[in-house]
């Protein structure tokens, strides 16, 4: 996944799409089809301002590897809109980032001394939910044959979207996580709280809204968009800003449940190569995400660390 054509990243089976990269499988429906053309409409609207850049002074340029990101990942569109360059080699680079569609791997040596998500090698569900527990001081993995009551079943790949509930006790299947069920459910829907953190620091949120039945699926029903400081109090965000740093991601995506009795926040995904802006996110929130997100990746790059 380089320079090669987009459509080298994907396979049809049958009435379905395989993303080679993460083996995920897309329908082909009429969703898809709606989903491809607004993508395609924030995409047209990137591009028309990387044209306007080109009248600025040339911004900053970052070597991404073992892989360069597609237009359909957040980092891309960040970068592009903000004038931050792709390079074509470390030598021209003034940063480099680990970039990688994958749940579990070896990254590369880094190719720059200003070298970010190098230590996010696994973002596995067991994984998550082990630095959760470290950092926040409760857990969300259970023991499935140990415990009662309602849990989730997941798989340990990242965007599978497999959970299911189910019924504790019950024997534990190979691949798979158990994870408390988090009572996220508020107007008859469960909200998601999508937030982006460049270098520790949340930029957006992105409230994800869906039906209670298709709370594990990728399908939203609405997406609204909010500021980090009034969806979570300072002392979350410095302890989401804590579990960053002990998960090594210095860019990527959280997916975070608050728990509807207790208060508490749970991290029940981690991204570090995240899609977006979510489809179903107003236009004029999607460009302002996306330049929100552009200026903090440009200050990651340029500014000195503290």
């Amino acid at each position: 996944m380089s320079d090669t054509p987009w459509i080298s990243d994907f396979s049809v089976q049958g009435r379905a799409v395989r993303v080679k990269k993460t083996g995920a499988v897309i329908p082909l429906d009429r969703a898809l089809a709606s989903e491809a053309a607004a993508w395609l409409g924030l995409y047209l609207a990137i591009r028309a301002k990387s044209l306007a850049n080109l009248v600025l002074p040339p911004g900053p340029s970052v070597w991404f590897a073992p892989d360069k990101p597609r237009p359909w990942y957040l980092i891309w569109a960040a970068a592009v809109w903000n004038g931050v360059r792709i390079a074509r080699s470390p030598e021209d680079a003034q940063a480099a980032f680990y970039f990688e569609d994958v749940t579990r791997a070896r990254p590369p040596p880094p190719a720059h001394s200003r070298a970010f998500n190098y230590g996010c090698a696994d973002i596995t569900k067991s994984r998550v939910a082990e630095v959760f527990a470290e950092v926040f001081g409760y857990p969300l993995a259970l023991d499935p044959e140990a415990g009662a009551g309602l849990a989730v079943e997941k798989s340990e790949g990242n965007g599978v979207h497999d959970g299911r509930i189910v019924h504790l006790p019950v024997r534990a299947r190979p691949g798979r996580t158990y994870q408390r069920l988090i009572d996220n459910v508020k107007d008859g829907l469960a909200v998601d709280l999508r937030t982006p953190f460049v270098g520790g620091k949340p930029v957006v949120v992105f409230l994800k809204r869906r039906r209670v039945e298709d709370r594990f699926a990728n399908h939203n029903c609405s997406v609204g968009m909010a500021r980090p400081q009034d969806v979570f109090s300072p002392e979350e965000i410095a302890t989401l800003g804590a579990f960053c740093r002990a998960m090594g991601l210095d860019w990527g995506g959280l997916d975070i449940l608050r728990d509807r009795a207790t208060g508490r926040l749970y991290v029940v995904d981690v991204n570090k190569t995240d899609m977006g802006p979510p489809i179903a996110l107003p236009f004029f929130h999607k460009l302002l995400a996306v330049a929100r997100m552009g200026r903090a990746l440009r200050a990651l790059i340029t500014e000195p660390r503290s």
